[in-house]
């Protein structure tokens, strides 16, 4: 089953991290990337840029808005995913907890609804 690791942090807080840890930080998460994937988990993963570089689509009455920035304010932005392939909920936990972001903010574990008819299935 897949599972979206999403990783959220206080942007700001991030910010003040020294660069070299920060540079640690991404190391980690690479190397935890070729783990997984040598044990066939590894799926697809990345950060995001900064929350200010977000745009807001809604449609309503089948006008669209479109607004810059974040969709709302929070003390934690989505940092980044992690997509990976697990047994099962608890698999998917045991690789949440060794995202570096854990240390600084948050891992939400969510499964994925497995539909079919979409491309490249």
């Amino acid at each position: 089953m897949r599972y979206l690791l999403l990783v959220h942090h206080n942007e700001d807080m991030f910010s003040k991290i020294p660069e070299e840890e920060r540079k640690a930080m991404l190391s980690e998460s690479i190397q935890l990337c070729h783990q997984l994937h040598g044990t066939r988990q590894y799926v697809h993963a990345s950060p995001l840029q900064p929350e200010a570089t977000a745009t807001v689509v809604r449609v309503r009455g089948g006008k669209p808005m479109v607004i810059d920035g974040p969709f709302m304010e929070t003390k934690e932005q989505l940092a980044g995913y992690f997509l990976v392939d697990a047994k099962d909920r608890e698999e998917a936990i045991r690789i949440a907890e060794q995202v570096p972001g854990a240390r600084i903010g948050t891992v939400e574990v969510r499964p994925i609804r497995e539909i079919s008819g979409l491309p490249n299935e």
